[in-house]
């Protein structure tokens, strides 16, 4: 990582009606050109409006939007393709388990200059980032270790200054610096059992976040058209009709994992996963078993199997068996 600084700011105005397609009318900020570190464009991508809007926000007012979701509905996917339009550098970090403070603040190494090891400051993430004209996503955000989460705590104050305590150095923000992060839950911890390692957070903290935007399942219809613009093979009638039969399926996981009846659920990512393997295996019956259903609890197969046959009006190879075992 250089340590030279880019001064570059926002330098054109983007309506967001014409740009992601919502019903909005927001003027945004962004960069006439793409620099290093700006996501590619997927053209496919379709913008849910709320957090949309709400990422829009951050981007422009420089608001710090935390989005919150199940798996697997496209989070920081979201927040990508916004940047991506606007041309605005993204970087994602993940936090789990095994990212400490040091890789986030720095730490000193040594190195070679001029033939001689000399002990130099490495600069981490989170100055690095700080200091660019960059959107720094914080993916798992509810999976972050403590002390991790209290070097991110000052971020999130509205000066944003950054104290680099082995540099005796104040960092201040770059004008165009934004802060987004990703979670599962909203501090609440692993309450349902779903989400192995997700933390309860300091209730201080989360009330820093400016917005907290919610993005779970789409609409059928507009799941539908995602799943179909991805895998380009059920683009024709009898695609359209075989994605929508998927879909409903997805569907009735999601009730009954609600319901209490499944401990696991079909996410939109996984339903794509599934199109993407019946081009592979050209079954659509063994890509489900290979997608989603050997990911179930054995005494849940039989349910999920009976799902299968009334969507597809047909039985899952093997569920026959499958009850009999139950």
């Amino acid at each position: 990582m250089t340590n030279d600084v880019p001064l570059t700011r926002p330098d054109v105005r983007l309506e967001a009606r014409e740009v992601f397609g919502i019903d909005s009318n927001l003027v945004v900020s962004g960069f006439a050109e793409p620099a290093e570190h700006v996501p590619e464009i997927d053209e496919a991508y379709r913008f849910n409006p709320d957090v949309t809007s709400a990422l829009l926000a951050g981007f422009t007012h420089n608001r710090r939007v935390l989005v919150q979701g199940l798996h697997g509905t496209g989070k920081s996917t979201h927040i990508e393709q916004v940047a991506a339009r606007l041309n605005w550098p993204c970087v994602r970090v993940n936090l789990d388990g095994q990212l400490s403070r040091l890789d986030l603040v720095g730490r000193d190494a040594v190195v070679l200059r001029e033939g001689r090891q000399v002990t130099e400051f490495q600069e981490g993430i989170v100055p690095w980032a700080l200091r660019r004209p960059v959107a720094l996503v914080l993916d798992e955000y509810d999976a972050g270790r403590p002390d991790v989460m209290f070097v991110i705590q000052r971020l999130l104050e509205r000066d944003g200054k950054f104290t680099l305590m082995d540099q005796n150095r104040v960092l201040r923000p770059h004008p165009s610096f934004r802060l987004f992060a990703t979670a599962n839950t909203v501090g609440l911890g692993n309450l349902n059992g779903m989400y192995h390692g997700a933390q309860r957070l300091n209730h201080a903290q989360i009330d820093r976040w400016d917005i907290v935007a919610s993005l779970n399942h789409l609409p059928a219809p507009e799941e539908i058209e995602i799943v179909r613009s991805r895998v380009t093979s059920f683009a024709d009638d009898a695609g359209r009709e075989q994605v929508a039969a998927m879909v409903a399926l997805a569907q009735l996981t999601r009730k009954g994992f609600e319901a209490g009846d499944l401990s696991t659920l079909m996410s939109p990512r996984t339903v794509i996963t599934w199109a993407e393997n019946v081009d592979i295996f050209g079954d659509t019956a063994l890509a489900f078993r290979l997608s989603f259903l050997n990911k179930c609890d054995d005494a849940e197969r039989p349910l999920v199997a009976e799902y299968f046959q009334r969507c597809f009006g047909r039985e899952l190879d093997g569920s026959r068996a499958l009850a009999a075992t139950a």
